[in-house]
């Protein structure tokens, strides 16, 4: 398997350099020449390479290499599961530790304190960048590499796997002229990519868009983004009270943490002007009951909130070895289904070259899509209960995440357990 010969690849490298004796002891920990030094050994740099190369091959999200007491993990996380690839000894963690600050033009001397750092890559003649986190822990240092592939975002709202009636309305909301169009759900759920999609479909010459993210992830040619820096105290709130005074028609807020932030977002989408931020909230209902908790008002909330989408990520099936199989009595009652319900055999992982031996290939969104109709806005004023404003919209039409999900598993793109997994806050 493709999986098994890229861990054996990285193993063998972290072997040899082993047995070559490149041991390094605590006095050169203390020694920054010495550090540097240890770093630019080709043996080191041919170790560190292959894994980042790696990595982006097998189309990892994040890097992880972790000192335990004996022995470096290596593992790539990749469609949101975590894969062991090698396990070099433990003479070995202040070498990589050494090269990747390297790298990322980190103090390499510095091992008692978190750092972060960026390393600019090249890998299949695409420019990859890498956000390099290093944590200091009982056995050396933790780091953690986000490997952010602006290839890998360049999507339309049509790629991102919204039913069409959801992905029409979504369509409909983002053209409004003013409003707070919403994104909410837990870290990892794709809600910059989606974001970042609704903005690449307004991005024309004559529409001008301004960005404020934490940090700013992508560079995207035609927008105006704006990094938040805490540490000299530039917040989404203080950047977001500038970005109105640069005339902009669409603002993207990278997340609504607090109520100052969600009072300028408010008052931003009553002077004229689109709104898209992310909440953190297990569902679309929740995202405005978490509003009126910051402390804005009811009505407020009603004039400005256009809709809410949330979202989860869930695995999608490798289209070249994904295999029929004969629905359990567990997989229909999950599926809310009679055996008679199901035109076609449900589909299962298998694992082959094209998807590395995982079975899966690629992630495809779960949406629950929330417009704020005149129904719903007595609601909001009467400040009803999330499941009350749930019960309302399901009424009006929106769809659940459950309901998304069990689409995409009798459409054989994913499975029972991914669906699962994701929206089991729904069972």
């Amino acid at each position: 398997m493709a999986e098994e010969s890229s861990r054996l690849q990285v193993q063998a490298l972290a072997d040899a350099f082993a047995q070559a004796g490149q041991a390094v002891g605590a006095e050169t920990a203390k020694d920054s020449a010495k550090l540097v030094e240890l770093a630019s050994q080709a043996p080191v740099i041919r170790l560190v390479d292959t894994v980042l190369q790696e990595a982006v091959s097998r189309r990892a999200s994040d890097v992880h290499i972790e000192a335990f007491e004996r022995d470096v993990f290596i593992r790539y996380r990749i469609d949101g599961r975590c894969y062991q690839v090698a396990q070099p000894p433990k003479s070995l963690a202040l070498a990589i530790a050494s090269r990747i600050k390297v790298l990322a033009n980190l103090d390499v001397a510095e091992s008692r304190l978190p750092q972060d750092g960026r390393i600019m890559l090249t890998a299949a003649n695409r420019q990859i960048d890498l956000r390099v986190s290093t944590l200091p822990t009982m056995h050396g240092e933790s780091i953690v590499m986000r490997v952010l592939d602006k290839g890998s975002l360049d999507k339309t709202l049509a790629q991102l796997g919204m039913d069409p009636a959801t992905q029409q309305l979504v369509e409909r909301l983002i053209q409004r002229p003013n409003g707070l169009l919403l994104v909410t759900g837990p870290t990892g759920a794709g809600k910059t990519t989606t974001l970042y999609a609704c903005l690449s479909q307004l991005n024309r010459p004559e529409a001008k868009l301004i960005t404020t993210e934490d940090p700013v992830e992508y560079d995207l040619k035609g927008l105006v983004q704006v990094a938040i820096n805490t540490k000299i105290e530039l917040t989404f709130a203080t950047c977001l009270r500038a970005i109105l005074r640069h005339d902009p028609d669409v603002i993207m807020v990278g997340e609504i943490r607090d109520r100052e932030t969600a009072q300028i977002a408010v008052q931003a989408s009553l002077t004229g002007h689109m709104v898209f931020s992310t909440l953190h909230t297990n569902d679309a209902p929740g995202a405005v009951t978490r509003l009126l908790d910051m402390g804005l008002e009811p009505f407020l909330v009603t004039s400005t909130v256009v809709g809410v989408l949330a979202q989860r990520l869930v695995r999608a099936l490798c289209p070249q070895c994904r295999e029929p199989y004969e629905p359990t009595p567990e997989d229909l009652a999950a599926l809310h289904v009679k055996p008679d319900e199901v035109e076609h055999h449900l589909m299962r992982a298998v694992g082959c070259e094209t998807c590395q031996g995982i079975g899966f290939k690629g992630r495809m969104g779960l949406y629950e899509l929330l417009v704020m109709t005149e129904a719903l806005r007595p609601l909001v004023l009467e400040r009803v209960s999330v499941s009350d404003l749930q019960t309302r919209a399901r009424a009006e039409g929106m769809r659940s995440l459950r309901e998304d999900g069990i689409s995409k598993v009798l459409a054989g793109i994913t499975t029972v357990e991914e669906m699962i997994r994701e929206t089991q806050d729904y069972e």
